[in-house]
């Protein structure tokens, strides 16, 4: 069985890191680490606003079918 897993710098912090990009979340189309979304949720949680939600599968390697059916 294959898997899929892309590799990008941070949106945020420039660190490269591996994510599966149908579910890590992105600005502009550039993926953003879990570091720094915890970061971001910390700041967030402080000015009482709604946290940033990760999916379970972000940062995880994807089925290779998933990828193509996507």
């Amino acid at each position: 069985m294959a898997y899929t897993i892309a590799t990008s710098s941070c949106f945020g912090c420039k660190n490269i890191f591996t994510f599966n990009p149908k579910f890590v979340p992105s600005i502009n189309n550039q993926a953003i680490c879990k570091n720094c979304i915890e970061t971001a949720n910390k700041v967030r949680k402080e000015n009482k606003m709604d946290e940033l939600k990760i999916h379970p599968e972000a940062y995880k390697p994807q089925k290779e079918a998933a990828w193509w059916q996507s």
